[in-house]
């Protein structure tokens, strides 16, 4: 591919013209799939699984073995977003190396993931903000200050690309400046167990035998690792996409797992007793949040309240970029005419240069999805293995097409080289084996819901969409040159 070529020219490419504004650079774009792992808004509301599941070897083994096994996902996907560096991502990939209906799966998997991971993510946020405000946790207060929420990111979303990339620049410094300082006072401040304390495999909820707890405990990383995807989403409105967008799928996982790591071990080793950070509960007799009732116990009740401040502002800003995000697979789709009302869909503000339609019909959809379900390990259960499955079926036909001889890896500028073959095995391997312990029990409603979902789009477009929907042109093109070469 010849790098003088202008971002515009390689679009049309495609056959898509700039009408998003390309104003990104690389590091906004790695920091809003950073954004949307989040990881204090997975250590504060996830640390307690992690404990409970397999306690302090959890941490201290099982997110490492999450990370690097999530980075072979990550790498392989950024390979293919190098070759195909449109806002379209895993649908396109999956369009052009499996057809137009494994494209179509792809990206209604991909939007009903992002819909269902926002809702969760708001909710919680909405949940954290409350006690601040004085007001009780009523199911009306709650539905009401999760709205209020998805609100504000809609607007900040219509407003501009421009602005919501300023706004995950600093979402960047309040995660990492937010962890550098607690694992400094962590450290320095707080009481600390032994260092073989980071090595006890402790199981405080009966199941039995311990590796299967220790499995079902690594969703404490899994559920972190999501969302980003949304690096290759922003590929048309990032500058130089087919170096800068890999790089921000890669970087984000590995910046999060390296963090997140430092901050994991320092609040094991602040931990006064196992029972006692699991069991916690505030004045009126609520639960919170084991990693709430360690910093509590460790530092004060100033840092407890400081760290819920954090963990609301981290749930915020991933929240925002998951509506960046969202909103720009469903627009690619409406573009190759894959959705309903899609001349509507695919509008693009020309003011803002932002989809708006495409980002309110999100909005919407994630007040549908909090009203459908509060059962939030569920809904979290279910955004993350739709997520994998729009991941790793891109990923397979990759692989299968390279298989075949097929030329695409020729064109990614960020490619894995001879090691892609070995890396795509084991992410999808991974994959598999991730998405079948997502939707064990007590998560099995989640696999319920997802089975249901797969069943009623299949239907769906065995009877309407494939009489329709054609996939996009670009693909049949290169589809039949392809042909003509063989």
């Amino acid at each position: 591919m010849p790098q003088d070529r202008s971002d515009q020219e390689d679009l049309s490419r495609f056959g898509y013209a700039q009408e998003l504004f390309r104003s990104m650079g690389g590091f906004s774009n790695f920091a809003i799939s950073f954004s949307i792992i989040s990881i204090l808004t997975g250590a504060v509301t996830l640390y307690g699984y992690g404990l409970e599941m397999g306690g302090p070897l959890e941490m201290t083994l099982g997110w490492p073995v999450a990370t690097l096994f999530t980075l072979t996902v990550a790498a392989s996907m950024a390979e293919l977003c190098s070759a195909y560096p449109t806002a379209g991502a895993m649908y396109h990939w999956a369009a052009d190396l499996g057809g137009a209906g494994a494209g179509w799966l792809v990206a209604w998997l991909n939007i009903f993931g992002l819909i269902a991971a926002q809702a969760g993510i708001n909710y919680g946020c909405a949940q954290f903000i409350l006690p601040f405000l004085g007001a009780p946790s009523t199911a009306r207060n709650l539905f009401l200050m999760f709205t209020f929420i998805l609100i504000t990111q809609g607007a900040l979303n219509h407003w501009g690309v421009k602005l919501v990339a300023i706004l995950n620049d600093l979402s960047v410094t309040v995660h990492i400046v937010g962890v550098v300082v607690l694992v400094a006072a962590l450290l320095y401040l707080a009481p600390k167990q032994p260092v073989h304390f980071l090595f006890a495999a402790v199981n405080s909820n009966g199941r039995s035998p311990y590796w299967w707890a220790f499995v079902l405990g690594l969703l404490q990383a899994q559920w972190t690792y999501t969302g980003f995807d949304a690096s290759a989403h922003m590929a048309e409105e990032t500058e130089h996409p087919r170096r800068h967008a890999p790089w921000g799928i890669v970087l984000s996982v590995a910046v999060s797992g390296a963090v997140g790591y430092l901050l994991l071990l320092a609040l094991t080793l602040a931990i006064h007793t196992i029972p006692g950070a699991l069991a916690a509960k505030d004045a009126a007799g609520n639960s919170i949040p084991a990693v709430i009732a360690i910093l509590t116990t460790a530092l004060g009740a100033k840092a407890g309240n400081a760290m819920a401040a954090l963990a609301s502002m981290a749930m915020w800003f991933c929240g925002l970029a998951c509506i960046t995000s969202a909103s720009r697979a469903l627009y690619s789709l409406a573009r190759d005419e894959g959705t309903p009302m899609a001349h509507f869909m695919r509008g693009v503000n020309p003011r803002h240069g932002t989809p708006a339609p495409a980002i309110w019909a999100i909005v919407l959809a994630s007040i549908a999805a909090m009203l459908w379900t509060k059962a939030i390990p569920v809904v979290t259960s279910l955004s993350t293995v739709a997520l994998y499955l729009a991941y790793i079926i891109p990923v397979a036909l990759g692989l299968r097409a390279r298989r075949a001889g097929s030329d695409w890896p020729a064109s990614a500028v960020w490619n894995l080289g001879r090691f892609g073959p070995t890396i795509n095995i084991i992410a999808i391997a991974f994959a598999v084996f991730i998405s079948c312990v997502l939707v064990m029990p007590p998560n099995q409603l989640a696999g319920e819901t997802l089975a249901g979902l797969l069943v009623g789009l299949g239907m769906l477009y065995a009877l309407i969409v494939r009489h329709r929907y054609k996939g996009p042109g670009w693909s049949h093109h290169e589809a039949a040159m392809r042909e003509s070469n063989l």
